[in-house]
């Protein structure tokens, strides 16, 4: 079997739609992931040693609430790390429209479900990063006098970043690639387009190849953009 260039060339437009619609998934769902697994490793790394025994005797609804925080939060990243991303996005897509009387789009759906997806592994990679910080640190800011979101966000975050930056760029690849099975749903996101081209000629080598070398050029830019962080961030 001869291959033909020209068969990509053909399928390049609609290739390309999938490779937009397929960036837009990655971009909205780490956008997403990132605010919700930031929120919930610093739940994870912090609310159980705020909320002490002096701290329920001095304000009881307080210290139930952070309790029941941490709780919510250690449910949520066991529950979503232990199933398949499809079973998630089919819960998503075919069961809560049922149970909420809601109807939800495929892109919609795919967004939401990546959101919770990569929130719930980004959250423990920002639990791992914060606990890693000495202790040292967290004190010196309170004997300074500020408060917490202060030492949080001007002490220790900073800190932490640094350590997450690994973890995180392979938690983006790894997203880009998870968008590939929103193909059960019918998203025309670029395996999908795939998919239609290849069914329509036959041309699998070309058209899987083509595929493949798009998704290579993508993770690579999302691996170049955090190589640069992170040399930029050892120099800082």
């Amino acid at each position: 079997m001869d291959f033909d260039f020209s068969v990509i060339q053909d399928a390049l437009p609609s290739l390309m739609a999938g490779t937009w619609v397929t960036i837009k998934i990655t971009f909205w769902g780490l956008f997403g992931g990132v605010l919700l697994g930031a929120i919930t490793g610093v739940i994870r790394a912090y609310v159980p040693s705020l909320f002490s025994a002096q701290t329920i005797a001095r304000n009881p609804i307080i210290g139930i609430l952070g309790p029941l925080l941490s709780l919510v939060a250690q449910l949520y990243v066991l529950v979503v790390r232990g199933t398949p991303i499809v079973v998630q996005v089919m819960f998503i897509y075919f069961a809560l429209p049922l149970l909420m009387d809601l109807r939800v789009d495929g892109m919609s759906a795919a967004i939401a479900t990546l959101i919770i997806n990569s929130g719930a592994y980004i959250a423990e990679i920002v639990r791992g990063a914060l606990q890693s910080v000495p202790k040292g640190l967290f004190e010196a800011g309170q004997s300074m006098g500020l408060s917490f979101h202060r030492i949080l966000l001007k002490i220790i975050w900073p800190v932490a970043f640094r350590r997450m930056i690994p973890a995180l760029g392979n938690q983006c690849i790894i997203s880009l690639k998870d968008s590939s099975l929103f193909i059960v749903i019918g998203v025309a996101e670029l395996t999908r387009q795939g998919q239609e081209i290849m069914a329509s000629n036959f041309r699998a080598v070309e058209i899987w190849g083509a595929v493949a070398v798009i998704y290579l050029i993508l993770n690579g830019l999302i691996a170049l953009v955090l190589k640069i962080m992170e040399h930029r961030m050892r120099n800082v």
